[in-house]
């Protein structure tokens, strides 16, 4: 549970943007997202490899 505390005169958007930030940061939506659909390890495993491949890719771009 995140707990945003309010500072006297503070306005409710800020603290409303202060609580979004947080909430990113703590990865509870992504988390949420890759919870709703099992996937199996090797296909995580393949995904990332090729993930990887294609930012080594654009690097090996970016010296030529």
């Amino acid at each position: 549970m995140l707990i945003i505390p309010v500072k006297e005169g503070e306005n409710i958007d800020r603290a409303l943007k202060r609580f979004k930030r947080k909430f990113d940061r703590t990865g509870g939506m992504r988390q949420l997202r890759k919870r709703q659909q099992f996937s199996k390890p090797s296909v995580v495993r393949r995904a990332q490899i090729q993930k990887a491949e294609y930012v080594q890719g654009l690097r090996d771009q970016e010296e030529v």
